[in-house]
Formats: structure tokens, sequence, C-alpha cells
């Protein structure tokens, strides 16, 4: 790789962005395993300075450059404050970040990244570093993951996809958002709208008229009206539902990456897959669709219902 993109060789990969406690290692781990099952060699490499005892083998590592607790220590900064200057001081070290990903030509990369919001809502920094990528020849697909949780608080919706329409305007990658943990959802309460209403982002106003029976959120309803409006002007967000334990779920997941970065697999990892899939069929948990997870989350509702009708 050299620092124009004339000559080097394409290189596919994924930028694994998003909040803190959205699932962003255990992807890396799992999306790792799934594609090395289907014949891909995958180098995960951790851009999270803060990251420590990663559960995957980790190809080139941050903290071999800075680590976040030895920048806090020396400069006297807060975890965002550090953060924020890692990623400025891998910004000025590219040639070190150049001169690791070089040893893994050939390979499908996952960049492990941190999960501080403004990273990707307003500092340049990391965006710098994608841009550099870019120029390496790299071809990148930024995967948002949001914990679902989010989908049982209208309010917390609204800022979710705020923030997902915010990001992808900066970050300026194509770009997968993804609901993450559904195999948790029905754990997270009950939901005021089918599935599919989130992660199609569905007529919004819905949503609003949802949260004005809030006697709280009354008061702002014109407020949530105007930013329901900038969500829905842009028409850009909407999700990809993901069980990291679930070979369908992650098949389609890596399918909607290759489609938004460009890779195309060939005809042995496209074997290799339906062989995957086709033994999958049995598994004890799968889910083929968002239907499949929405069937799943009611019936569980329901049998919720039956037994307080019983307790009474």
């Amino acid at each position: 790789m050299t620092e124009s993109s004339k000559g080097s060789p394409l290189a596919f990969g994924q930028a694994v962005i998003g909040p803190p406690g959205s699932g962003k290692t255990t992807y890396c781990h799992g999306m790792q395993q799934f594609m090395g099952s289907i014949g891909r060699a995958v180098a995960v490499v951790n851009l999270d300075p803060a990251n420590e005892g990663m559960p995957y083998p980790c190809a080139v590592d941050i903290s071999e450059l800075i680590t976040l607790n030895d920048v806090m220590e020396n400069l006297k900064l807060g975890p965002n404050g550090g953060l924020i200057y890692c990623m400025e001081y891998l910004e000025a070290n590219f040639d070190w970040l150049q001169e690791k990903l070089a040893a893994f030509r050939g390979h499908y990369y996952l960049f492990d990244c941190p999960g501080q919001v403004e990273l990707y809502t307003h500092h340049h920094a990391l965006k710098n570093v994608f841009a550099q990528l870019a120029k390496w020849n790299f071809r990148l697909a930024a995967v948002h993951l949001v914990d679902s949780h989010y989908c049982t608080d209208p309010g917390k919706f609204i800022s979710v996809l705020c923030t997902s329409l915010s990001t992808m305007l900066h970050v300026e990658l194509p770009h997968v958002n993804v609901l993450s943990k559904m195999d948790l959802i029905e754990q997270y309460g009950k939901l005021a709208f089918n599935l599919d209403y989130y992660t199609e982002v569905l007529d919004l106003s819905y949503l609003v008229d949802h949260l004005a029976s809030d006697p709280f959120f009354r008061n702002y309803r014109r407020l949530n009206e105007k930013l329901v409006e900038v969500i829905e002007d842009y028409s850009l967000v909407s999700f990809v539902p993901l069980n990291v334990q679930d070979k369908d779920s992650m098949r389609q997941v890596m399918q909607a990456v290759d489609k938004a970065n460009g890779c195309s697999f060939g005809d042995q990892e496209r074997r290799s897959l339906e062989a995957l899939m086709s033994a999958a069929v049995g598994a004890d948990f799968h889910f083929t669709s968002t239907l499949a997870v929405q069937e799943k989350y009611v019936q569980s509702q329901d049998k919720t219902v039956e037994e307080e009708v019983m307790d009474l």
C-alpha cells in the first residue's frame, strides 16, 4: 500500500462503530468467526485504545501505539478527552498504521472502533483516518450498531435516529445501521409497534403521537415533530436486525455490508456459505427474517399475558 491508491490492490472491510455497550467487539468476534467458516481471511484491527481483553485474535492493535490509560495519567485528561487525543495521535501516525496493515494484504478487515459518539458526529480525527484508508484503496462500509432496547422507548428511539443520521452524514462512508442484541429484545419490554416499523423507520408521526400520551413529552411535541421531519426529509436511516448468535442473521448483515462496500465473494465462498446455512436450518435459535424476530417477540408477549391472567 502506498500513499496514493494508484497501483494498490483493493482491500475491503468494515468500520464497526456505535455507542458504548452496543456490542461492537462482540460483533467483530462473531463476524470474524462467521467469515472464517466460509473461507474468508479476516484481520481484526482494534482502534479502541480503551479496549482490553479482546475475545478475538487481534491482527493490529492500537495499544501498541498508544493507550487511553497512559494518556489519562500523563496528560491528566478524562476518558472522553483522552479518546479524542488518541484518535488525533493515530491520525498523526498514519505511517505506523500503514505498515501494520500491509502485513495483512489479501485479508478482509474489521476495524473495531471506539465507543465515543462525538468521534462520529462532531470530531474529524476518525473521519480523516477513514479518508486516508480510502486513499490506500480500502473500500470500507460503516457498520453502525445500536442496542435494540432503544426501540422500547419512543423518545430514545428518536434520539437514536438523529444520532444515526448525523453519523451517516459526518463519516461519509457507505452505511449499514444495525439493531444489535435482537435475541434479548423480549427482555426489554413491550414494543409500541411491530418490529418492522423500527427497522424500516416507517411513518414517524405515529411515534410522535405515542410520545404525546406522556405528559412530560406532550410539552415538547413540536420539537419532536421537527426532529422527525428532518429524519424523514433525508430518508436515509433504516436498520438491519442482528442476533450475533444466529448464522442466518449474520449472513443478512454480511450481505448488506458486502453490497454497501462493493465486496463480492467467489464461487467457493458462495458454496461454503450455502453449506453453512443448510447446516444451520435445524439450529435451536434461528431467525430467517425480521418477521421471524417479530413472531418470537409476539409469542413471548402472549405467553407473559397468559401467565398474568392465570395469576389472577
